[in-house]
């Protein structure tokens, strides 16, 4: 590189350090301001073209550095250089390398007091100062939260930069307001030397989401309860989209504006009601309800700081904005008008995209067990043709039976009504079905619902020929540009992405069907003559040249084929495992808050149960062990008892014996002695007349 350039570069890039470099606010922030227009750029004057690096040069480039409260992800290529953890006397060398310093608390209270001690610190030491540094302190309007009109009949006109030393701050964010005072007075010294500027950004959106996250989150899950709008809704949130805030820290960098407190919002003005039921019209349910405010508190997704921000009421314009930054706007008109563009946004950030699926087969083949298998693996919808066509009626009935209530919906009340009764008389003319026009209705209408297009759905054994699949998945018709209609070949956000073939032999399907219980026979018209049929119609629908399989192949739909051999359940977590393979991991947020509640409520009566039956166990055991000591007890007096007796016995019989020792047993020996040596015929004779004889004389 040659020396002017080197030089040109030394000059152009700045180094730029933003605090929470991995939070939602400071990370989106951060890779906004590394983007710029890359690509050739031809000179007018001379109509040279310029290279990659010349331009990036001309327009500035910015080295980002920043500090980060977690190690473990590293998907930052545009940061430099990355700081965890680093004490004070570490960190200031740090910034003290930097041309620009941004410190980012309008999501991370915790940054106030660091915040107040960095632009002190580099306050004190400009005297060192290599070149002129910058310090952009990002803070929140909610440092406006209580400010007040001085004229009440003012109530009409927004609150605007200009008028910033009026402003009053929410109690929860007073220290806040006290360190945009102080970074405006550290400005102050010398601006040539460190200048220092106070960005007050509105609520932020976009990306993922943060404030908003809660109602997003709701919506997309389409749970059956409406979604809350706290309190009576009509306060007035200034908002802004997190990529248009970075193009206006960006501009500040740049340009450096004379004033040195700009607010950072966009000019939609939409009220709390208004975002709340886009949000939920765009993504879920379409349905709000007003709930008191204190019911937010109990929300343990909303933090105390995200409460504030959406009960705050103010209107506001940025007049410095308009006048001296010229902002290439994202979403200059609020969250509302750019509905689409932001749910885009949020469903790719957070990885929300569904899951299309369709599962083919002859009858009896287990399509509906797979389907419902893959529906559990992947918290998909189950789209089946008499479910879709039962839901649909009720849907219509209750449409009608609400318009009595709802004055507002009597034109869709009509076409409700209209459409109900168009369907009630088509299954009536064909036995129960639909023809093909209103199946496909009926069936498109479902697969373009908030919670298909959200979470994804499994099409069960549909659509059953070549022509039901074209007219399904086709798109609408459209006027392009030169005014002509045209024709989309399919419809992107209805085609499924994975195809799955379920096949077997004949001979298995029949001997399935006659192991079936009675209730599925019935249910799915299995009997004999029924089921043959079917089998032989979807055998012959299969030879022809036009098949639901051709289809899908002529859009590139690669089918993915499965052989059934038997119907236990190893042989269904095998083409489970084929499956998940195929189709990757889930797409979602896991189980959503009803789930984990109902789980968490199982599991508490399970231990509940559990716990009292173990109380019952211990109190048999109490009961049985002191059953057990009372006869313990009675056995050990009882044998007391009978060893006393005993003692008693054996002291009573001691004199006897001893009479019998000395008196008694000397002659009885002798005379048994010689009764023996005689052997006379009557030893009882001899013996007495032998004890008789030589008795002791005093007996």
């Amino acid at each position: 590189m040659s020396e002017p350039m080197m030089e040109k570069e030394s000059q152009s890039t700045r180094r730029v350090f933003i605090n929470n470099i991995d939070s939602y606010s400071s990370k989106y922030i951060a890779m906004f301001l590394c983007e710029r227009v890359v690509g050739a750029a031809v000179d007018p004057d001379d109509g040279e073209v310029e290279t990659e690096e010349e331009e990036r040069m001309e327009s500035g480039a910015l080295q980002l550095v920043g500090s980060v409260s977690d190690q473990s992800v590293q998907d930052r290529p545009h940061v430099l250089e990355e700081y965890f953890n680093l004490d004070r006397e570490e960190l200031l060398p740090k910034l003290m390398n930097c041309d620009v310093i941004i410190y980012n608390i309008s999501q991370h209270s915790e940054q106030v007091e660091e915040a107040l001690w960095v632009v002190s610190a580099l306050h004190k030491e400009m005297a060192i100062f290599s070149g002129p540094k910058m310090f952009i302190l990002i803070s929140t309007v909610m440092t406006w939260a209580r400010s007040k009109l001085v004229n009440p009949d003012d109530l009409e006109l927004p609150f605007t930069d200009e008028i910033f030393w009026r402003r009053r701050a929410h109690p929860n964010f007073r220290q806040h307001i006290d360190l945009e005072k102080k970074v405006v007075k550290m400005g102050k010294t010398n601006r040539t030397l460190f200048s220092t500027y106070v960005v007050a950004s509105g609520l932020q959106y976009g990306m993922g989401e943060q404030v908003f996250h809660f109602f997003f989150k709701t919506s997309w899950l389409g749970q059956k309860h409406e979604i809350p709008v706290f309190g009576d809704g009509n306060n007035i949130l200034p908002t802004i989209h997190i990529k248009d805030l970075a193009s206006v820290i960006k501009k500040v960098i740049e340009h450096q504006p004379k004033p040195y407190y700009l607010l950072a919002v966009d000019y939609s003005n939409n009220t709390m009601e208004e975002i709340v039921k886009t949000v939920a019209s765009v993504l879920g349910p379409a349905k709000i309800k007003k709930k008191p405010i204190e019911e937010a508190f109990l929300i343990q997704d909303l933090s105390i700081t995200e409460i504030d921000s959406m009960l705050v009421n103010l209107c506001m314009e940025s007049v410095y904005l308009k006048e001296l930054l010229s902002i290439n706007w994202l979403c200059e008109s609020g969250l509302v008008d750019q509905i689409e563009l932001v749910v885009e946004e949020y469903r790719q950030t957070r990885k929300l995209l569904p899951i299309r699926l369709c599962v083919l087969g002859p009858p009896a083949v287990g399509k509906s067990t797979v389907s419902k298998l893959i529906c559990e693996r992947y918290k998909l919808h189950h789209i089946t043709l008499e479910e879709t066509i039962s839901e649909t009626i009720t849907e219509l009935e209750n449409t009608v039976k609400n318009s009595d209530v709802d004055a507002e919906n009597e034109d869709s009340a009509a076409e409700a009504q209209e459409l109900l009764q168009t369907l009630k008389d088509n299954m009536e003319q064909n036995g129960g079905l639909l023809d093909d026009e209103l199946l496909v209705k009926v069936l498109k209408d479902k697969l373009m619902s908030n919670q298909c297009r959200n979470q994804g759905f499994v099409l069960d054994g549909l659509p059953k020929t070549y022509e039901q699949a074209k007219e399904l998945f086709s798109a609408d018709e459209h006027e392009s540009e030169d005014g002509t209609s045209q024709m989309s070949s399919y419809n992107r956000k209805m085609l499924p992405e994975f195809v799955l073939c379920l096949d077997a032999s004949d001979a298995f399907l029949k001997d399935r069907v006659m192991n079936l219980p009675e209730r599925l026979v019935q249910e799915h018209s299995y009997k004999q003559e029924q089921f043959l049929q079917q089998l032989a119609r979807y055998r012959e629908n299969s030879l022809e040249g036009e098949t639901v399989v051709n289809y899908f192949d002529e859009l590139d739909v690669a089918p993915l084929y499965l052989e059934v051999t038997s119907s236990d359940e190893p042989d269904h977590l095998l083409l489970m495992q084929r499956i998940c393979d195929t189709v990757g991991k889930p797409r979602n947020y896991g189980p959503n808050s009803q789930e984990v509640e109902e789980e968490q409520r199982k599991r508490a009566e399970e231990k509940m149960i559990r716990e009292s039956q173990e109380r019952a166990q211990e109190e048999q055991r109490e009961v049985e062990e002191a059953r057990q000591r009372a006869t313990c007890w009675e056995e050990w007096g009882l044998e007391e008892v009978r060893q006393q007796e005993e003692e008693l016995l054996q002291a009573q019989s001691v004199p006897i014996r001893n009479y019998l020792l000395e008196h008694v047993m000397p002659t009885l020996t002798q005379g048994l002695i010689e009764c023996c040596t005689a052997q006379p015929p009557d030893p009882v004779d001899f013996l007495a007349e032998f004890l008789f004889k030589n008795s002791p004389s005093d007996y």
